[in-house]
């Protein structure tokens, strides 16, 4: 998932990605209304990402003035963008149609919540889903149970109702909650596979992998610390672990043909 991005791109762009594709439109004439019509949708799931943002912040605002603690580092959201959502539904063997984008696609809006620790993931999950105008369509837990590669973090598809003008429309977001350590993996991890072409070599999967596991001990539970010092109990963990994703990627670039280790 991207940071902040915007949520359609220029019509010229949008004009490319839905004209390459005879299935979404038969003629240049039904051009016109399904861009339309696809850029509608696409403010609608900006909405929602900021009905949702709203909410996680005003449970860290309370948190804040209550308990003197933020759980919520950071958030980062987008709505996906247009030629990815075409890739996907292809991929996918979906109808490539503004309606099954709705029906079939889950991650059209997209949030990221950075937390400290990893019984806040889970407190802010619990205080989010609670809520009675939240519905919660799926959980993937992938902190109890990692993906094979080691990757960490608690996935949420939430739907909630949004009001426009001429009435309410229900629109799911999905929500990734994870902490500073398991973003920070998941980044790098997401830079080799873009560089690799996705052909990570096996010995550094393995060492990501092995990153991905090590990093619960460094920050396994947090300690009963005043702010300013669970502020730099959280750095020098974070710094551990940058240190050892920075040997990785090191390693890795140099390994490149023709590249001469300094």
């Amino acid at each position: 998932m991207d940071e902040n991005t915007v949520a359609v791109g220029k019509d010229i762009d949008l004009e490319t990605v839905i004209l390459q594709n005879v299935d979404l439109v038969e003629n240049i004439g039904a051009f016109k209304e399904v861009a339309e019509q696809f850029q509608q949708l696409m403010m609608m799931y900006s909405c929602a990402i900021r009905e949702v943002r709203t909410k996680l912040e005003v449970l860290n605002d309370e948190f804040q003035v209550q308990r003197s603690h933020n759980p919520i580092s950071y958030i980062k959201y987008r709505v996906k963008k247009p030629r990815s959502i075409l890739e996907k539904l292809k991929r996918r063997d979906y109808p490539v149609t503004l309606q099954s984008v709705e029906e079939n696609l889950h991650d059209v809006a997209g949030i990221r919540v950075i937390c400290s620790y990893v019984q806040d993931i889970y407190m802010v999950a619990d205080m989010l889903t609670s809520q009675n105008d939240i519905t919660l369509l799926q959980v993937k837990d992938y902190i109890a149970n990692p993906k094979p590669n080691g990757y960490r973090s608690l996935h949420l598809v939430v739907q909630i109702p949004v009001f426009f003008s001429d009435g309410c429309k229900p629109l799911k977001v999905e929500v990734q909650i994870r902490t500073i350590a398991m973003d920070f993996w998941a980044s790098l991890e997401h830079q080799l596979k873009y560089k690799t072409e996705g052909d990570v070599p096996d010995s550094i999967a393995a060492e990501l992998k092995g990153i991905g596991t090590a990093h619960r001990t460094v920050l396994p539970k947090a300690p009963p610390l005043s702010q300013l010092d669970r502020n730099i109990f959280i750095a020098m963990g974070v710094c551990v672990v940058l240190a050892l994703l920075a040997e990785i990627f090191l390693r890795e670039l140099f390994m490149t043909p023709g590249a001469v280790m300094p």
